[in-house]
């Protein structure tokens, strides 16, 4: 929900699974959320930012937690290099 200027003001927004989009419910005790750092390709230093992948305990419970989460940073770096040519 939003306010009239455009703020959101809702107490809890839920996550999703970057992996399967299903909802992560807030009594889901095997969910992580693992920020990975923007790193300078030319430098090698951190720039500021970062990338939130958030995996579902039912991920992490079929031992694909790092399956998935290598595949999401590959397809994020994949996608930052190609929007930096």
């Amino acid at each position: 929900m939003q306010n009239e200027n455009g703020q959101n003001v809702d107490l809890y927004i839920p996550r999703k699974c970057s992996w399967t989009n299903r909802l992560v419910r807030a009594k889901d005790h095997g969910s992580v959320q693992i920020n990975v750092a923007n790193v300078d390709p030319v430098t090698g230093l951190y720039t500021g930012e970062s990338a939130a992948f958030c995996l579902s305990g039912y991920i992490r419970d079929k031992s694909e937690g790092d399956m998935a989460f290598t595949a999401l940073v590959e397809a994020a770096d994949k996608k930052a290099a190609e929007s930096q040519e």
